[in-house]
């Protein structure tokens, strides 16, 4: 139970160093590459799918904020807004020149002199103040510090779609507000392009303006995703997104159990902020799909580890033990092994009743055989004593090697009589062994035999185990002799 108890320990400790091991190591690798992944996005991918998506916009919706300052800054345009009523005839003409050319929706101009509008769905309609569907040309000419606005609408006058409309101030060279020059294209068409870009980089991309209103998305928008105070997990970095920078700005969220990372910048073009999204669950899942794998494999080498670490060390502790419990030179049982063996027998005596008998034998005059014939012909008389006394016993019986040359054998449920014979026996038969030596030389053993009582300590048994040896020593060797106790006297009645 000892040994079993230690070898248990031993591997506790080992599997604690082998899972602490190899978890750390998978656990920091794993959050390496985490740490790596989300760095390669947040810092590489994610800025580079905004300059790409940047460069795109200058086609596909920077085109008609460059227009309208292209007509702004026509050098005939000042010209006409001035004297519309001349030039009515050119302006028509070059509007429908504008759409023609850049595939835009519709191209106008508005003239501060006759509060006209002119524009290619029809004849010119006028601009009154204080109407709301003419609300943004009288913002524009209110602000003298904005050279144009975006603004979205429905074109509930003409297309009847959801329209971008980019209005540029028109100025004379002395600053003075001569009217407002612009293109229109729908929105349905720009979320196409953010779609097919969206599509393209498998990212969330949208645009949102100043007050963090989403203006523009490559996807359709649930009612909590219209504005960044709203949708979940950005209301902390809503204000850091709204910086007015043109450079990129890496920030990251926690959306339900997942995390996103964002890129944004401010457009000054559009006077909006392009925003782009990666949820990286998607990358991290191969990276824990690995990490499951390598720990899979992980634990059964560990398994495999700790079952070939526990079958050597038990195989090791067994040797040890044996070594321990053995003698060297004859392979029995030492007097430490005998001393276990002796409490477990002497309580299996007590439980079951049975008999327990014990014979003490010593090799006569064995110091004449190693001083005549030296030590290795004493070793092997010492041997072959050995295998005398395994043979003659019974299997129960255990032979050890009491010290020197004296051996004791222990007769598991044997009473003294029986004990008796198997001495007999077993000293005739060493008797009438040939040892190798000269043939004047015979040698013998003294045996003493004695059985165990119950109420007997283990050293009162030995004693009179030696005892009963010695008498047999003293009675010329050769000899067997029983300690026999005192029997009770009767009980009277």
């Amino acid at each position: 139970m000892r040994l079993f108890s230690a070898n248990y320990r031993l591997l506790g400790w080992i599997t604690l160093i082998l899972v602490g091991g190899f978890l750390t190591t998978s656990i920091a690798g794993y959050l390496a590459s985490r740490e790596a992944i989300e760095h390669s996005i947040s810092e590489q991918a994610l800025p580079l799918t905004g300059d790409i998506i940047h460069a795109g916009l200058q086609k596909d919706i920077l085109t008609p904020v460059f227009i309208s300052s292209m007509m702004a800054q026509d050098s005939s345009v000042p010209l006409w807004l001035a004297n519309p009523g001349r030039y009515e005839p050119l302006i028509i003409a070059y509007l429908n020149n504008i759409k023609l050319k850049y595939g835009t929706v519709a191209s106008f101009m508005g003239s501060e002199a006759n509060r006209k509008l002119y524009h290619t769905y029809g004849p010119a309609d006028e601009l009154i103040e204080g109407r709301t569907i003419d609300a943004w040309y009288f913002r524009m000419k209110a602000r003298q510090e904005t050279r144009y606005e975006t603004n979205i609408d429905v074109d509930t006058q003409y297309s009847g779609q959801p329209t971008l409309f980019i209005n540029h101030r028109v100025v004379a060279a002395d600053g003075k507000f001569l009217g407002v020059a612009g293109v229109a294209i729908t929105l349905d068409t720009m979320n196409q392009v953010l779609a097919r870009y969206q599509q393209r980089f498998g990212r969330d991309i949208y645009f949102v303006n100043g007050e963090g209103k989403v203006m523009l998305s490559g996807a359709p928008l649930k009612g909590g995703q219209r504005a960044l105070a709203t949708r979940s997990g950005m209301n902390d970095i809503a204000p850091a997104i709204l910086n007015r920078s043109t450079a990129a700005t890496s920030l990251s969220y926690r959306s339900g159990k997942s995390d996103v990372l964002v890129n944004s910048r401010y457009l000054p073009e559009l006077d909006w902020y392009l925003v782009v999204e990666q949820n990286v669950s998607g990358n991290i899942k191969p990276l824990t799909r690995i990490f499951a794998i390598n720990f899979g494999i992980s634990f059964g080498v560990m398994l495999m580890v700790l079952a070939v670490t526990l079958f050597t060390v038990t195989r090791f502790q067994r040797h040890l033990q044996k070594i321990a419990a053995t003698d060297v030179l004859t392979g029995l049982l030492n007097r430490q092994a005998l001393t276990v063996l002796f409490r477990q027998a002497t309580l299996a005596s007590k439980r079951s009743g049975r008999p327990l008998g014990a014979i003490l034998l010593d090799i006569d005059h064995f110091k004449n055989v190693n001083d005549c014939y030296g030590h290795t012909a004493g070793d092997t008389v010492i041997r072959q004593v050995a295998d005398i006394a395994r043979e003659v016993v019974r299997e129960s019986d255990v032979v050890t090697r009491w010290g020197g040359e004296e051996y004791l054998v222990l007769l598991n449920d044997c009473k003294l009589d029986q004990a008796i014979g198997i001495a007999e026996n077993l000293r005739r038969r060493v008797a009438e062994h040939d040892f190798g030596l000269p043939r004047s030389t015979v040698v013998t053993i003294s045996l003493g035999v004695a059985q165990f009582h119950e109420n007997e300590t283990e050293a009162a048994f030995f004693a009179r185990v030696d005892d009963a040896l010695y008498g047999a020593k003293n009675g010329g060797r050769n000899l067997t002799n029983a300690s026999r106790l005192a029997e009770p006297p009767p009980q009277l009645f």
